[in-house]
């Protein structure tokens, strides 16, 4: 059995392949983990928020001590 260019070029092409495929599947993962993660803090932000509008403005005390 021998070893023709014509076999390497191929092997070579089906590792570009899987490769390539394996890049844009990582890609996808990793836009809809950040995508996700953007939609949670916004959501805590804009939910915190409003639940500190609830409260009112901060009042501040200051006592003098004689």
């Amino acid at each position: 059995m021998s070893i023709t260019p014509a076999d390497i070029e191929a092997k070579a092409a089906e590792i570009t392949r899987l490769v390539d495929e394996s890049k844009e599947s990582a890609q996808n993962t990793a836009t809809m983990a950040g995508v996700a993660v953007l939609i949670v803090v916004g959501l805590a932000f804009f939910l915190g928020r409003r639940r500190g509008a609830d409260k009112g403005k901060t009042v501040v005390e200051v006592y003098k001590v004689k």
